[in-house]
């Protein structure tokens, strides 16, 4: 079972199994069981999984129906769980529930939606250190200022106003 930290420093740990998915298809309407799927042509499909990528709060329902059971006996709400998901809580509780959420299936399955999850997180960091050599080149933000004075014809060297 895999666990994560939310940012009110409570631990939750998370147990994939039928049960569990029945719960998150009645509370969430998500079935955790085609997280990948063949497509047509019998390609994998990752829809749910970018769903759940791209949506934090659908992420963090079923995080909570998920959870549900482990909530009820802390006497943590809906409301109280989602309070304390965010920023880096949410990259851990997702990193956690995909790895979970593979667990669930039998090995032939696993092993191919490990490879798919790998090559997503792969691609995750390449983005992700993109971005950082992009935010870390100083020219970036001289060129970002230039392009904001030239929407707004406004100068960022003007003196501010007196008032």
């Amino acid at each position: 079972m895999k666990s994560f930290t939310d940012n009110a420093g409570r631990v939750w740990t998370l147990a994939v199994n039928v049960a569990a998915i029945k719960r998150v298809r009645a509370l969430c309407d998500v079935d955790l069981n085609s997280i990948i799927e063949l497509d047509a042509k019998n390609q994998p499909s990752a829809k749910l999984l970018e769903r759940l990528s791209t949506d934090p709060v659908l992420l963090v329902d079923v995080l909570y129906a998920v959870c549900k059971p482990e909530c009820d006996s802390m006497n943590v709400t809906d409301g109280e769980f989602g309070a304390a998901m965010a920023g880096d809580a949410i990259d851990r509780a997702t990193s956690a529930l995909l790895d979970e959420i593979i667990d669930f299936f039998p090995e032939a399955k696993r092993l191919a939606f490990k490879k798919i999850l790998s090559a997503t997180r792969r691609f995750e960091e390449i983005a992700r250190k993109k971005m950082n050599d992009l935010l870390s080149d100083g020219k970036f933000e001289d060129r970002l200022v230039s392009e904001l004075e030239r929407l707004t014809g406004l100068s960022a060297n003007a003196p501010e106003s007196a008032e």
